[in-house]
């Protein structure tokens, strides 16, 4: 193939309408490999061949298809293709009808509208962005000794918006694609109280806005008034510099979000092991009653990382889509938790010493 039939990654995530980070990880779970990754750089690129099916991945994932039936419809015929969404359709709806016989109906209030014209904002999907919002202001610091890690970065670009919290011991960052295209370009850090008591406002609106002026962020939409957010002038911390200088990944895992997450909702234990065999994860907990075993995908080395219950649990709550990523890198180095729909959810979290022998439940020998 010519190269000047090729796109790189940025002008392949316009096309498609997925972020390049999202693009990653649709490369690193084997649904959508790059046509050429140039081996001095690393730079990934796209072929025009391959619109298609990151578009159909991208609309899979929008209706929350987990990563091993994304696989199925696109390895399958179109006859097979159908009746496997189909099938995957019928349950999603019955499990919105059961949750909506649990439910209550909500009712939004009507409000102002708040007119956006400027270079300097946004619009985005309202509920989507206070969930990505919410999700990474798990990360951030609630001391108040540093105000700046207390905070969440915004950079937008033109082909969406990246939102980061970290404490210097955790990091979540959330990229999210714009309702509409724009110029922006340009980096922000918002008081995160300030953030959480827009959530409610912005949760009820479909259509959000967001816009930056010289001394704070404003977000509403066309229905409400708009919320003023504080700016924090402080440098934000080189978090794409922590993220690049991490060592390579040892072993990688694909797993479903449900079952880790009821695995960890099952334990009171402060401290969770995670002992990565062959084709599964076994979890382990500072308490006797504890270990369970979920089936995984698993590409590297066995490995056997703990992490503080507390640590973990939120970076694997918030995921989005119905898939986690686990990319470990030794007992003592950070661990990276990745999730995504047409946008990624990246957690960075640090894992902690075992505990003495004789202070768990016993393991299996055999890592298979």
């Amino acid at each position: 193939m010519d190269d000047s039939e090729l796109m790189a990654i940025g002008a392949f995530a316009r096309r498609t309408g997925l972020t390049a980070s999202a693009l990653r990880f649709y490369a690193d779970a084997g649904l959508l490999v790059p046509a050429w990754t140039d081996p001095s750089s690393g730079y990934r690129f796209y072929a025009i061949e391959q619109v298609g099916r990151a578009q159909l991945v991208r609309r899979l994932r929008d209706v929350d298809m987990p990563l091993p039936a994304v696989a199925e419809v696109l390895d399958a015929g179109p006859e097979d293709a159908a009746r496997l969404v189909d099938d995957h359709i019928g349950r999603v709806v019955a499990a919105a009808r059961a949750a909506a016989d649990r439910g209550r109906e909500i009712t939004a209030d009507l409000g102002h509208p708040m007119p956006t014209t400027s270079p300097n904002s946004l619009t985005v999907n309202g509920p989507v962005t206070a969930a990505a919002i919410d999700q990474v202001l798990t990360a951030t610091a609630s001391d108040g000794l540093v105000p700046v890690l207390g905070g969440v970065r915004f950079d937008a670009e033109s082909t969406g918006v990246t939102i980061t919290a970290t404490d210097r011991y955790r990091l979540a960052t959330r990229t999210l694609p714009t309702l509409e295209p724009t110029n922006a370009g340009w980096s922000v850090t918002v008081d995160g109280d300030d953030l959480r008591l827009c959530l409610n406002d912005l949760r009820r609106s479909p259509r959000a806005h967001i816009e930056v002026t010289s001394h704070d962020m404003r977000i509403g939409s066309d229905t409400r008034g708009h919320s003023r957010c504080r700016l924090i002038d402080e440098p934000f911390p080189d978090h794409r510099g922590m993220v690049d200088a991490l060592p390579a990944v040892t072993t990688r895992v694909a797993v479903a979000v449900s079952a880790i997450r009821r695995s960890l909702e099952a334990t009171t234990a402060d401290l969770v092991g995670l002992r990565v065999g062959r084709a599964h994860v076994e979890f382990c907990g500072w308490a006797p009653e504890y270990t369970e075993t979920i089936d995984a995908t698993v590409d590297g080395e066995p490995a056997d990382v703990w992490f503080e219950l507390r640590t973990l649990y939120p970076a694997v709550s918030s995921a989005i889509g119905a898939d986690l990523l686990i990319d470990l890198r030794g007992p003592d180095m950070p661990a990276t938790i990745r999730s995504a729909d047409g946008g990624d959810l990246t957690t960075l979290v640090m894992p902690t010493r075992p505990p003495a022998d004789d202070s768990i439940h016993p393991l299996r020998q055999d890592i298979r």
